[in-house]
């Protein structure tokens, strides 16, 4: 079965939000206290998901394309320096050479975002003026997380005064091992404050989180409490990204939808490296939210190292040969 093609960008290569953010609503364990979830049932669910579907030729150019305007271009380094970052704005303003873009018919193209650490907030905002490419900030103690929340709450304010336009929020884990479902209301909630105008990506640690429940009701919880996205993980973590792990948020993404109307955005990240991994999360999107899940206000894959690997397939589809990885400029 081949997978229809992802919807065209505007003329400048971006797409405009088409709903309000999320309010969020009371806390109301009835909506995920003894959800039942069925981790082999996912398990199968997601391995069909891959099996049954495949594009080639034009099509898979298409969704490989789609796939850098979701990318969260990033860096999270201890030896990041402002030319490093300026570099990582280059690639997002550029992210296919030239050549490639002519090849493909495309006049503009961008990543849907940077990613960075508070300080190098400034040198992204710079570096990415007039771009229309968002700043995101992670935040809260990223990416452990154990800090007293009032300290999380003003690296927040401080991302956010610099000029972050998202900010990745990461959760305290104990809260969800322990059902503790109200501190971690609460502590989402007060995240979102501290935001303002900028919009929150709740990271929950899936690999962290032991159980598949656990996935479902921290989801659940920080849609709540006020999450405009809600994201798979930091990308430190022993597991990172899965699909089963995927599909259980988007599950949770969707019940959230249909009681309280709400759209909220997701985002996997970490261990996803390969053009197929791109093509893979694109796919379980479609099937699961929808076409409108296919845009950057609703989707954004966190990997870098992704990049190269499509722009080397984009290459191959454009000339019929594969270039030197040295031929592309790194992420």
């Amino acid at each position: 079965m081949t997978a229809e093609t992802p919807h065209s960008p505007t003329a400048d290569g971006a797409v405009p939000a088409n709903h309000p953010r999320n309010p969020g609503i009371a806390l109301d364990l009835a909506m995920f206290e003894g959800h039942a979830v069925n981790r082999s049932g996912a398990e199968r669910r997601a391995a069909s998901l891959v099996s049954r579907r495949t594009v080639k030729k034009e099509y898979q150019a298409a969704w490989l394309v789609n796939a850098i305007r979701c990318i969260d271009l990033t860096t999270l380094a201890g030896d990041d320096t402002e030319g490093r970052v300026k570099r990582l704005c280059a690639k997002a303003r550029q992210p296919l050479a030239p050549r490639i873009m002519e090849g493909l018919g495309l006049d503009a193209l961008t990543t849907g975002a940077v990613c960075v650490y508070p300080t190098m907030v400034p040198h992204a905002v710079r570096a990415l003026r007039g771009s229309g490419i968002p700043v995101a900030s992670v935040a809260t103690g990223f990416p452990a997380g154990l800090m007293p929340l009032r300290l999380r709450l003003e690296e927040i304010r401080y991302a956010v005064d610099e000029g972050a336009d998202e900010i990745d929020i990461v959760i305290t884990r104990e809260h969800a091992l322990r059902a503790d479902w109200s501190a971690l209301y609460d502590e989402v909630a007060a995240m979102r404050e501290a935001c303002g105008a900028a919009h929150l990506k709740a990271i929950l640690a899936t690999g962290d989180l032991q159980t598949l429940r656990n996935v479902y009701s921290a989801s659940m919880v920080a849609m709540q409490a006020g999450a405009d996205f809600i994201k798979t993980s930091t990308g430190k973590e022993g597991v990172n990204a899965t699909l089963p792990v995927s599909l259980i948020m988007l599950r949770a993404l969707r019940d959230y939808g249909d009681a309280t109307g709400h759209r909220i955005g997701f985002k996997p990240a970490g261990g996803m490296k390969s053009s197929k991994d791109a093509l893979n999360w694109q796919f379980l999107m479609n099937e699961e939210m929808g076409r409108d899940w296919l845009e950057p206000d609703l989707f954004r894959l966190g990997a870098s190292s992704m990049l190269a690997d499509i722009e080397r397939q984009l290459e191959h589809h454009v000339t019929g040969r594969y270039a030197a990885s040295s031929h592309h400029a790194i992420a």
